[in-house]
């Protein structure tokens, strides 16, 4: 099989700050694997899960030329062997995600079927996504969900908290966003903003907000306080930095109430397969979430939908010059298509 690497940038509508920083464009890369006629896209973007650890673009372009000529000896029906390769080698989790979309586009395009009919799922058990609200004054925070509410008829908020300035300006923040939202479902997440005391009184105080979940509410590496936070929370704990592949998910089992899977994070929609029956077998809840992702990625996480309890994709939907056209968001719901594959098409980067 031949891999063409190429890389997008993409630019956010409305910057969006999380207790590690702020983003406002990312350039990702597009991968394409074309054999016996048929062309599979897959996409990688760069992310972080702790404050400055990150592989910047052109690091994962580099790693997908490395292993590029090995791959090309292979056909995208040998997914075992290839699979075996790839665990071989240290490659980032996005490189790895691009790769077992782009097979799986591939593979569905290959027998002229959706992802989601190959899996046999019901699109019609597919939950309304949320929709972001960063870190911001609560002036701002009113702003940015009034610009989501001109775009969309919005059901869930999810609303980033884990300010620098302290749980005091995160609950005028959170405040702010229920009054222009006062008939709107909202989760939290904290992006492991907050110190167990302050997670503590937080999520005890969000319970009286009708806050449904909190969100990684510890830094990475403090996983053995989750149990006592937990113990002492009356809201569900779910974890997404600290959980990153099938394997973390036992461990973290007994502590938490669910789990965030990204296909960049994972490393595939196979890997967040996997993460999917482990979680259930675990009796964990399952959300799907995103980075700086096109709609490229988030509607890979839309064939597997019907699965997760909670949607987090709107990353494609803040951004002013996505390239593709994937998904369609109806009522608040984001469907694939019937088209083969990943029901995805290229317009250009001024779409």
């Amino acid at each position: 099989m031949k891999l063409t690497i190429e890389t997008f940038t993409v630019h956010k509508k409305f910057p969006l700050q999380i207790s590690r920083g702020t983003t406002a464009q990312t350039t990702n890369i597009w991968l394409r694997i074309q054999e016996d006629g048929v062309e599979g896209w897959g996409e990688a973007s760069p992310f972080s899960l702790e404050a400055g650890i990150k592989k910047d673009t052109e690091q994962l372009v580099e790693e997908l030329h490395q292993i590029a000529p090995t791959l090309e000896a292979y056909h995208p029906l040998e997914r075992q062997k290839i699979e075996e390769i790839l665990q071989q080698v240290q490659l980032s989790s996005s490189v790895r995600a691009a790769i077992d979309m782009a097979l799986h586009d591939w593979l569905g395009k290959k027998v002229g079927l959706p992802l989601w009919r190959l899996w046999g799922l019901d699109p019609s058990r597919i939950v309304p996504i949320s929709v972001t609200v960063g870190i911001n004054s609560p002036a701002g925070a009113r702003q940015r969900v009034r610009d989501w509410q001109q775009m969309m008829a919005v059901k869930i908020l999810k609303v980033k908290l884990g300010n620098p300035e302290g749980i005091e300006a995160d609950r005028a923040m959170l405040l702010a966003v229920r009054e222009q939202a006062p008939t709107a479902k909202f989760t939290v997440d904290a992006n492991g903003g907050w110190s167990l005391d302050d997670a503590i009184r937080m999520c005890q105080w969000l319970k009286t907000q009708q806050v449904e979940y909190v969100e990684q509410p510890l830094p990475v590496g403090e996983e053995s306080k989750l149990a006592m936070l937990s113990d002492a929370s009356p809201l569900p704990i779910f974890v997404d930095e600290s959980c990153r592949t099938s394997r973390d998910i036992p461990r973290l089992a007994d502590s938490v109430k669910g789990i965030n899977i990204k296909i960049m994070k994972a490393g595939g929609l196979s890997e967040a397969i996997r993460m999917i029956h482990i979680a259930r077998a675990c009796g964990l809840q399952i959300m799907f979430g995103c980075y700086s992702d096109s709609s490229l990625a988030n509607t890979a996480m839309s064939h597997l939908a019907p699965l997760a309890d909670y949607l987090d994709l709107d990353s494609h939907l803040n951004l002013i010059d996505d390239p593709f056209r994937g998904a369609n968001l109806t009522e608040g719901r984001l469907l694939p298509s019937d088209r083969p594959g990943l029901g995805v098409e290229y317009c250009g980067s001024d779409s």
